[in-house]
């Protein structure tokens, strides 16, 4: 068989007709000597070479990530480091049926070492083999000696360097951009690396609340959150963090720590703005539990009110996720100026460090293949351009299964009880939600980057 990228219509005939059918055999590789859809170490890989039925370590394989034709393969490469120094492997693939990349670990470097079309792929496939063919590949690394002592292990959590802890906050002063859904999954994802922590939803609509299994109740009267949430944290200044918190239940495995919200957060403001200090007591009782959590992150209200200055005068960093139209570009400045003029001010009177912007999250982002190749790239450069934003290189695409994830039940008698899950749980028996378990992946992997933990 020949390949030719025309007969690659979307990822699965990537997978299919490029990688099984094609590149494996011709790379000397039996169906004994691959596996797919692998789970290591709370990451996913497409495809795992293996020289030897006998795994000791990943030395001498291969993983290899296939992607829809239409998608940009310079978005993946963070990912395919990761997953490369995960497991000690050294060689990775990168390829959407059009372009085919062969990148190498050099310790914690990543480099690029072929590259073709996809229609010269098959007359490549030589030098294919010599860099990652299972004889070539074998051989090669067999007389290595950097080869001889990584494992299947990692430095456990107790062995490692522990950093400061880090609040983020997700805020945008327009709403329906996607702030619960990247607060909550993007905590699944650092829970699911072996971090420690802490949600906080201090938004009254306790979105987030609700996402992580906290509302299970159907009555009023069994509503066990109205007299322990946000709010009191805030008010009263004997209560605690350790007071309020709570275990999400059945949202993912592992769970996160979650200071919940409530409704009557609207109405019970005007007893917080009688108080000077309630805007500085979140990120004072943050302080006293820092050796708790490696990591804080606040869903904020899309307001300019007192829970959100709360939370931006207690983050050290934030994410703006936005769909990148024009009504939420536009909130972009009122954004820039309640950073400026009321956030960092306070924060100088608390002697904290400003607020380090770590971008605008390109969220709820349509997978149409025009519209990515033609009106997103634009619509990222007008938020460089005119409101004068860091963008991240990760985007949030607008897929079902973040929706259907939230929206999961359980029968209990005759009541149909919320059981909302994670992207990353709800992946492991849904397939379709794999695609955007891997972007909060991906998006964790480049926040520890920039935030430098």
């Amino acid at each position: 068989m020949q390949f030719h990228p025309r007969y690659c219509r979307n990822e699965r005939e990537v997978e299919s007709k490029l990688i099984v059918q094609y590149l494996l055999p011709k790379l000397g590789y039996s169906p004994t000597h691959w596996y797919q859809q692998v789970t290591y170490d709370n990451i996913r890989l497409d495809f795992l070479t293996v020289a030897s039925k006998k795994i000791k370590n990943f030395s001498s394989c291969v993983i290899i990530e296939a992607k829809h034709p239409q998608e940009n393969l310079d978005h993946h490469v963070r990912r395919l480091g990761h997953y490369l120094m995960k497991t000690k492997s050294f060689y990775g693939v990168l390829t959407n049926g059009k372009e085919f990349r062969i990148y190498q670990r050099n310790k914690d470097k990543l480099k690029l070492v072929f590259c073709c079309q996809g229609e010269n792929i098959a007359n490549n496939i030589d030098k294919i083999n010599a860099l990652i063919g299972k004889d070539s590949l074998t051989n090669k690394l067999s007389t290595s000696q950097s080869v001889s002592n990584p494992e299947v292990s990692q430095k456990s959590i107790k062995e490692s360097k522990k950093l400061p802890m880090k609040t983020i906050a997700i805020y945008h002063h327009k709403g329906g951009v996607g702030k619960t859904t990247v607060a909550t999954n993007l905590a699944a994802a650092f829970s699911n690396q072996g971090k420690r922590v802490l949600l906080i939803d201090i938004d009254a609509q306790a979105n987030t609340t609700f996402a992580t299994g906290l509302i299970k109740f159907q009555f009023d009267d069994d509503d066990n959150l109205k007299d322990k949430n946000v709010f009191h944290l805030i008010h009263n200044k004997q209560i605690q963090v350790t007071d309020v918190v709570r275990k999400s239940q059945g949202f993912n495995q592992p769970e996160v720590d979650v200071i919940p919200s409530h409704i009557t957060l609207i109405e019970r403001q005007t007893d917080l703005l009688k108080k000077a200090a309630s805007a500085f007591r979140l990120a004072n009782k943050l302080n006293l539990v820092e050796q708790n959590y490696d990591f804080v992150l606040i869903d904020t209200p899309p307001s300019l009110d007192l829970y959100a200055q709360a939370a931006l005068i207690a983050a050290d960093a934030l994410i703006i996720p936005s769909d990148l139209k024009p009504f939420s570009n536009q909130g972009l400045n009122s954004v820039k100026n309640f950073i400026d003029e009321v956030i960092n001010s306070s924060k100088e009177e608390l002697n904290k460090p400003l607020l380090k912007i770590m971008g605008v999250l390109p969220s709820k982002i349509s997978t149409h293949h025009k519209y990515l190749q033609y009106t997103f790239p634009k619509q990222r450069q007008v938020v460089y351009d005119h409101y004068n934003f860091p963008i991240m290189e990760n985007t949030i695409s607008e897929r079902m299964p973040l929706s259907q994830c939230i929206n999961q039940t359980i029968q209990v008698g005759d009541l149909e009880i919320p059981d909302p899950k994670s992207i990353f749980n709800y992946a492991n028996t849904v397939s379709s939600a794999n695609t955007s378990a891997a972007e909060f992946e991906s998006l964790a992997i480049e926040v520890l980057e920039k935030i430098g933990a």
